[in-house]
């Protein structure tokens, strides 16, 4: 580990935390990794110049998941595995909805290997329709997450009874 790594743990600690919204957001990054790993590997041509747009669009979306993780934390910090506690369950629903993000982030990076391995489609569909399939619903989590912090938010400003 070197110096810009340790300063960048230190910055994630400081404003993630180490329990798990840090874990959801390293969930992310992780996926986001393996995907642009697996797109290294895509030979040049038609099919890579369709992917790179949904690369992107991917790697566009950690700044909006670091935001709601770290916006997580400050509003409920965790230390541990335990999703803090809430009148409505909103932190259970974030949580959920951050760890869909990942999970869902890790199965594009999934199905972009299989369709590196597979052969032809059908004449229905094409390969980068599966991965723009998978790139949709991960985005779908990410706004669902941002919901549930904008939940979260409006029950922290209302008073406890």
């Amino acid at each position: 580990m070197g110096i810009k790594d340790f300063l960048q743990s230190r910055r994630d600690d400081a404003e993630l935390g180490k329990g798990l919204w840090r874990r959801a957001h390293d969930r992310f990054v992780r996926g986001l990794d393996r995907f642009h790993q697996i797109l290294e590997r895509v030979p040049s041509g038609p099919t890579l110049e369709e992917l790179v747009p949904l690369a992107n669009d991917l790697a566009d979306l950690l700044p909006r998941v670091r935001s709601i993780a770290s916006e997580a934390q400050r509003l409920a910090p965790s230390a541990s595995n335990d999703i803090p506690a809430s009148p409505s369950g909103v932190y259970s629903d974030l949580h959920r909805a951050l760890s869909k993000a990942g999970n869902s982030l890790a199965l594009c990076a999934e199905a972009l290997a299989m369709t590196r391995c597979s052969g032809d489609c059908t004449s229905s569909c094409t390969r980068t329709t599966i991965i723009a399939r998978r790139v949709e619903t991960v985005e779908q989590h990410v706004a669902d997450a941002e919901a549930r912090l904008e939940a979260a938010r409006q029950e922290s400003l209302t008073p406890a009874s």
